[in-house]
């Protein structure tokens, strides 16, 4: 089985220390010369927020990706539905459902069918249920507006809420709409503990759900601090940086092994979200992308 390879442009998106920036235009031109099927968008900026989108430069940018080759499977959104949870006076929820229905509608007008969004963190002194029960009304609020552009939702195991995949599959039963899907990773249940037949039964409860997944891969640097009452280190948590496709601790064999055993047929996107090993210089950044498509293509 192969599948459509993309590019997340947040990898070129200069977020983090050291990243390079290149605008939408010349990503776009990048994943084509790369060999990349299509590319996963940032839907905010400096990339594609639909504040700098009108009509005609919707058009335009459409043009461009079809002109490349390209094709959009997936715009990155971006929320977080427990926000302003301890100032009711303003209706996040709401407002971000509508950010939402904003992205569905550039979504359409790009040809794209998907968008990744998040749940919510959790928040000091609120109650988990409360914070559980905002994220399934948001997503549902947002699910609503994005069926009117035929847009599919689909929720990636990354914020606190949810972040198992036992509690995605019940949030996602929860909402009970039938766009709102799944984006499930492999690099969270790898940082939760996850590998071999544990990750793979993971994609198995998942997989009646699963639309989209992204994938990366990390390596952890562990950290102490020195206790001079004890002359001794005291460890902390360890720090996780982005490495090559192939060379972390996540299991991707398994991974992989598991999407084709329940038949996957959707996108693998391919994202530099981190610090990246090597540095974040546009030659590094176009190195790891052809390590991932290579060790794609030896699948």
């Amino acid at each position: 089985m192969s599948w459509k390879l993309a590019l997340h442009t947040v990898s070129y998106a200069g977020v983090w220390r050291g990243q390079t920036f290149l605008p939408i235009e010349r990503v776009l031109e990048k994943a084509c010369e790369l060999g990349f099927d299509g590319v996963m968008i940032m839907a905010k900026r400096p990339h594609l927020s639909p504040l700098d989108y009108d009509e005609n430069a919707r058009k335009r940018l459409r043009e461009k990706i079809e002109s490349l080759g390209l094709k959009v499977p997936c715009l990155a959104g971006y929320v977080d539905f427990t926000a302003g949870v301890d100032r009711p006076m303003t209706p996040m929820v709401e407002v971000q459902a509508v950010y939402v229905g904003e992205l569905a509608k550039l979504a359409r007008d790009l040809g794209c069918g998907m968008i990744r969004v998040f749940t919510g963190f959790e928040r000091p002194g609120v109650p988990f249920d409360k914070l559980w029960e905002i994220c399934v009304r948001g997503l549902k609020l947002a699910s609503q507006r994005a069926a009117e552009f035929g847009v599919t939702l689909a929720v990636q195991n990354h914020h606190d809420i949810a972040i198992h995949h036992e509690s995605l599959r019940w949030l996602l039963e929860e909402v009970n709409e039938p766009n709102c899907k799944a984006a499930f990773d492999a690099w969270a249940p790898a940082l939760q503990g996850l590998k071999g037949e544990e990750l793979k039964e993971a994609v198995r409860r998942i997989a009646p759900f699963l639309v989209h997944t992204t994938v990366a891969d990390y390596i952890k640097h562990h950290r102490f601090i020195y206790d001079q009452s004890l002359t001794n280190y005291i460890r902390r948590e360890a720090r996780v940086y982005a490495v090559p496709m192939g060379t972390g601790i996540v299991d991707y064999p398994s991974f992989f092994d598991a999407l084709k055993e329940i038949g996957y047929r959707g996108w693998v996107a391919y994202e530099m979200c981190e610090v990246l090993k090597g540095g974040g210089s546009e030659e590094n950044l176009d190195r790891c992308a052809r390590a991932f498509l290579d060790y794609m293509r030896k699948l």
